[in-house]
């Protein structure tokens, strides 16, 4: 693959990435309510379902992926609940000030590693805008029918180098947001601000 099509890749998807959609609205959301706890396995999440997207239209299997409608339905509702499940969490959080962490968040099975990363890979599967961009726009920017093994690894290194990068500097930007708060008030507001995002990105998510 040539330098300038990596290039031309490499800012067409980290545009997607930044673009608003579910998946940077649960980031953000998230990241004001929790800071940066939990962050790399929630995002890991984001990077694999990217990366079997990728494989997904490299592959072939577009049509298939179309087809299997049922299968992507019950992704996209998975994903969905995930969200309005971390909406009601956001929602009621104590309104304690972001230098004060609960007892209660060390007990709390809704961020163990495995169900954050389990919830933005369903998120990421069931994501419109993210089957738009593999299975849509990457073949403009791509030709995927002569894409090398070479090729494949460096557009791979692309996303997980791009995706972490990008997603990763919405959560540093929310959690030095939360971090000024130190009024109960004001964090109140976030987090249940937070929630009301979370949950309109699960309305988004299952209306599309």
């Amino acid at each position: 693959m040539t330098f300038y099509g990596l290039a031309l890749f490499c800012a067409v998807y980290a545009l997607a990435v930044a673009s608003p959609g579910p998946g940077v609205a649960a980031v953000v959301a998230r990241s004001l309510v929790r800071g940066v706890r939990g962050a790399p396995a929630f995002i890991a999440g984001f990077l694999v379902g990217d990366l079997i997207w990728f494989v997904v239209a490299v592959t072939g299997l577009a049509a298939l992926a179309q087809t299997a409608s049922a299968l992507f339905a019950a992704v996209k509702y998975a994903g969905a609940l995930y969200l309005l499940y971390l909406a009601w969490r956001m929602w009621t959080t104590p309104a304690t000030s972001a230098d004060v962490v609960p007892d209660r968040h060390a007990d709390d099975s809704s961020q163990r590693p495995s169900r954050l990363f389990l919830g933005s890979l369903a998120l990421t599967m069931g994501n419109p805008k993210t089957m738009v961009f593999f299975l849509a726009l990457l073949p403009t920017v791509v030709h995927l029918e002569a894409l090398s093994v070479t090729g494949f690894v460096e557009i791979t290194a692309v996303i997980a180098v791009v995706l972490p990068a990008v997603l990763g500097a919405y959560v540093i930007a929310a959690a030095r947001a939360r971090r000024l708060l130190q009024n109960p008030r004001a964090v109140r507001l976030v987090n249940r601000s937070g929630a009301t995002v979370m949950a309109g990105a699960a309305i988004a998510v299952a209306r599309s």
